[in-house]
């Protein structure tokens, strides 16, 4: 067994290794660029080095530098997680060359599977059924419209070294093709450094189907069964579970057989994924799933098949890496149950899910009582497991996926499954860094999707209705007043009848701010808050933090404001997470109403914020070069 282990990668996935290297008594070393030098698996790993800049290109995707910490940090084998150089063959001949193991599939493997055109073929060959298209040499635009026009319309241009959504079209019409042809070259010659394309059938009701694949060095090759990751949002997996629904037992052996006969027709060595994609018009059957590309990795999304197996799928890599044989055969793995996860990222959906960025001043993904303990894969019958990489107090970097978590449930049925992941969901706290976490509970309870009726664009026709927030109860925000009032002591400002007491019956109501809104709500009252949902909340600079349904707002007083940018009384609050820039004033100063104050940089664009009106400078809380958060009060101008 291997002893020591450097991980090349970050976050939820380096800690995921951790564990279990941790489990199997193995000595762990870590790997961080200057924005992770304290992030959490930095603290869990047995040893760390620091291997550059915090810009992925100048650290984790350097592999001379991976290697020579490796070397010097005595680690004996590099586990590469997923992402960044999991998938480079010639990182992992580097690896190999170095005189270390490489925790993953051979570099041919990789090879043989990462061109698109090239794997279709290779799997024809092994009777692989593959999508119906055209993956020839010949990349002359009339050639590419005389093989779309066999294929017959709708057609998907996809660019062969493609990946992540892009380099790939839709054509419905003959008239449309040499257009979005070059535009697909163009996309694909600029992210891939390769402008060939292979034509595919456009199918009309896709499901995203893909099995887990392990193969030894001892020749065996053995199926995990299925996972669906249908609900996708721009090509990205939203939420994942194992098995698939609909899939019958005779479907599942014809699909399962065929991705095993995928990874030994590339001799797979470790963990792989098969993408099938599958024409669900009638239902999921075997003559309408197409092998689409293989995953020469570990998936984001292996807990929810570790879930129904019972199987650590990092200990079998690990095993498989120091030579040892398949812990199981074919025919002792089965499923047990069903298995969610939801991919909880750090991003608005109100603002078309543009990534937020920030410090996690509060955090909280799932009830204590109800959390899956770090012990390994399988889960107790109520158990929530918890895939992170931060903790409170961490910051959410620029620099990398802002994911923040991955939430799984594991119940007897589908249905328990889902509603069990869907509270998780609703609970979730985090501020002032905005989440995917409502929407996500929105979307497992959708019926559609409780049902099985859905395909791969299911978010994008309905994502205006789910990225909707509910606005705050009146139940919520007289609770938030209570604790506004609890909080403010005698400098609350909000008019209370006199003889007011939270066990009194209510006696009118006041006014509150909530996400921005004033909002009028009824005066708190023991008897109010015996008939509302129970609320929790957290602490702001700027009020109280009311969460619902896994939404945060904001409530503050009516007197003080709460919305980003500028107040009613002169405040200048930050309409985003960013970084300070330039402050064009001095406490104390005197301004006119549109003087420039200071300039905000936020997602690469910078903001300019002005005075309100013609006043002084009361306060100054900022200065050039600081990092802020969200609604955090810059400048107070005063008339």
């Amino acid at each position: 067994m291997i002893t020591s282990l450097l991980i090349a990668n970050r976050g939820e996935i380096a800690c995921r290794i951790i564990r279990t290297a941790n489990a199997l008594g193995i000595r762990t070393v870590a790997v961080y660029s200057d924005a992770d030098a304290g992030a959490l698996h930095v603290r869990q790993a047995d040893a760390a080095v620091h291997i550059g800049a915090a810009p992925a290109r100048q650290s984790y995707l350097v592999g001379e530098r991976i290697i020579a910490a490796a070397r010097d940090s005595g680690a004996e084998a590099i586990h590469p997680g997923y992402g960044f150089l999991s998938e480079n063959a010639d990182f992992a001949e580097s690896v190999i060359a170095a005189g270390l193991v490489w925790v993953g599939p051979k570099p041919d493997s990789i090879r043989a599977m990462g061109l698109k055109d090239a794997a279709k073929a290779r799997m024809i060959a092994a009777g692989v059924p593959v999508t119906p298209g055209y993956q020839g040499e010949d990349q002359s635009p009339e050639r590419l419209a005389r093989e779309a026009e066999v294929v017959g319309y709708p057609v998907l241009i996809k660019a062969v070294a493609g990946g992540g959504g892009k380099g790939m079209r839709r054509v419905d019409d003959a008239a449309d093709f040499a257009d979005l042809l070059q535009s697909c070259q163009r996309e694909a010659a600029s992210s891939f450094g390769d402008d060939r394309v292979l034509i595919e059938k456009y199918v009309l009701n896709p499901r995203h189907i893909e099995v887990q694949v392990f193969g030894d060095t001892h020749g065996q090759v053995v199926h995990l069964f299925e996972r669906d990751c249908s609900l996708q949002r721009r090509h990205q997996k939203v939420i994942e579970e194992a098995p698939a629904p609909g899939m019958s037992a005779e479907t599942r052996a014809e699909v399962c057989a065929a991705a095993v006969r995928a990874a030994q027709a590339v001799d797979y060595v470790g963990a792989g994924t098969i993408e099938f994609i599958a024409d669900a018009s009638d239902g999921l059957r075997a003559d309408r799933i197409w092998f689409m590309e293989m995953n020469t990795r570990l998936q984001v999304e292996h807990p929810v098949t570790e879930a129904i197996t019972g199987v650590d799928l990092v200990e079998w890599q690990l095993r498989v890496a120091s030579g040892e044989p398949l812990p199981k055969r074919q025919d002792e793995l089965s499923i047990s149950g069903w298995a969610a996860e939801g991919r909880l990222y750090a991003e608005d959906p109100a603002k078309g899910f543009l990534p937020s960025i920030g410090r996690l001043d509060h955090l909280q993904l799932a009830r204590p009582a109800f959390t899956w303990s770090n012990a390994g894969p399988s889960m107790a019958p109520q158990g929530v497991r918890v895939e992170t990489g931060v903790e409170e107090g961490s910051d959410v970097s620029p620099y990398y996926d802002p994911m923040i978590a991955k939430l799984i449930c594991h119940r007897d049925t589908r249905e328990e499954a889902l509603a069990a992941l869907a509270d998780v969901c609703a609970d979730v706290q985090v501020w002032p860094v905005r989440t995917n976490a409502a929407f996500l509970a929105r979307v497992l309870r959708e019926p559609a999707f409780v049902a099985g009726e859905v395909d791969t664009g299911f978010i994008g026709k309905e994502a205006e209705r789910l990225v909707a927030t509910a606005p705050l109860s009146a139940a919520r925000g007289s609770y938030a007043l209570s604790v506004l009032q609890e909080l403010a002591g005698p400098a609350a400002r909000v008019q209370v009848p006199a003889g007011f007491r939270l066990n009194a019956a209510p006696r009118g109501d006041a006014v509150v701010v909530i996400d921005g809104a004033p909002v009028r709500v009824p005066l708190p009252s023991e008897r109010f808050f015996q008939s509302a949902d129970p609320a929790s909340f957290a602490r702001a600079d700027e009020g109280v933090v009311v969460f619902a349904g896994g939404s945060p707002h904001l409530v503050t007083l009516a007197t003080r404001p709460s919305a980003a940018g500028a107040g009613g009384d002169g405040a200048i609050l930050a309409p985003m997470p960013g970084r300070v820039t330039a402050v064009e004033i001095l406490a104390g100063a005197s301004v006119t109403k549109g003087q420039k104050l200071l300039t905000l940089e936020a997602m690469k664009m910078e903001h300019t914020l002005v005075a309100p009106f013609d006043g002084t400078v009361a306060e100054l809380e900022v200065e050039a070069g600081a990092q802020v958060t969200e609604g955090r009060l810059l400048v107070r101008v005063q008339s």
